[in-house]
């Protein structure tokens, strides 16, 4: 398995917020959701995207933005105006006022996830959300900037289109379908953004493509808990010993075994939040001889038990 494809496995949506805003100019929508990651587009017309406390970002008809992080942000019409928002999309779906009074639902409510003013508006705004939880989901939205865009003309996939006309469905088992189609246009989306030459790709996304790194990258993405060394990877890459050492820390900035482990603690950590496997188990399923000595790993690299780290996973949710 590639290592984008291994990340991508443990970020899945479920219950995503998928809808469409239909608005006459000027106009502006604040989101204060609080998720992890929110997918913008617009349908018709041109918008801006103004992350709180960042500039604004332009988004052309059927450009693709992803937002990253639980930081509020606004989509106008035009960021030059200070235009009062039509209403907040809050962390429980609701919509309210400035005030924070939240809005009857006749005076927004279009239609089947529809909001906005009228449904003869000249812009209309599709946004799908959800919150991504674990250390790996950490791990991706970390080496990703606030905001980033993929323009219409460099995206290669029609999955958005699929996206798009299921929003206004409604039938048994709607949801899951939206959350499905949700996930596959965030990964095009990534893996068209990674493709831009202007974008900042993290360095084990890039490391993939090299023909000796990439190699051993899947090895370890593949067989967590073998017992790797340098020289065994090395092995697998058909390089010397020095010159896999050399170029992986060239590439990705830390060592093998440093990356090794750091890949083995946040698998451990996920398997702690989402599973009720035993410590001893989990230890063993990422390449440890045991409970002990995964507690001692994982106590120096995240300051707290495994056991501490289950309960207080378990009282956030």
């Amino acid at each position: 398995m590639d290592t984008l494809s291994d990340v991508l496995e443990h970020i899945r949506s479920a219950g995503a917020l998928i809808g469409q805003n239909l608005m006459s100019p000027p106009w502006a929508i604040r989101f204060d959701e609080g998720v992890s990651m929110t997918l913008v587009t617009m349908l018709c017309g041109d918008a801006w995207v103004v992350p709180h406390g960042a500039q604004p970002v332009r988004l052309r008809n059927r450009d693709v933005a992803i937002l990253t992080g639980s930081q509020p942000f606004s989509v106008t019409s035009d960021p030059d105006r200070q235009t009062a928002p039509l209403y907040i999309v809050t962390e429980t779906g609701t919509c309210t006022d400035e005030a924070g009074n939240v809005l009857a639902e006749e005076s927004i409510h279009l239609g089947v996830r529809t909001c906005g003013t009228h449904l003869e508006a000249e812009h209309a705004l599709l946004t799908g959300s959800f919150t991504a939880t674990g250390r790996i989901a950490d791990r991706l939205l970390s080496s990703l900037p606030r905001v980033l865009v993929v323009p219409r003309g460099q995206q290669r996939s029609a999955l958005l289109r699929l996206l798009e006309s299921e929003i206004e469905r409604d039938e048994p088992g709607q949801q899951a379908v939206l959350d499905r189609l949700l996930d596959l246009v965030l990964i095009e989306t990534l893996r068209d953004w990674f493709a831009l030459p202007e974008a900042s790709a993290p360095r084990w996304y890039r490391a993939t493509r090299d023909p000796v790194v990439g190699i051993a990258l899947r090895a370890i993405h593949d067989e967590p808990a073998r017992p790797w060394t340098v020289g065994t990877l090395a092995c697998e890459a058909q390089v010397s010993r020095a010159t896999f050492a050399r170029r992986f820390s060239d590439l990705l900035g830390e060592p093998p075994i440093s990356y090794l482990t750091g890949w083995r603690l946040c698998l451990a950590s996920d398997l702690l939040q989402r599973t009720d496997d035993t410590v001893d188990s989990i230890a063993q399923q990422v390449g440890y001889s045991g409970a002990f000595a995964l507690s001692a790993a994982f106590t120096r690299e995240y300051d707290v038990r495994p056991s501490q780290h289950r309960a207080l996973s378990a009282r956030r949710t």
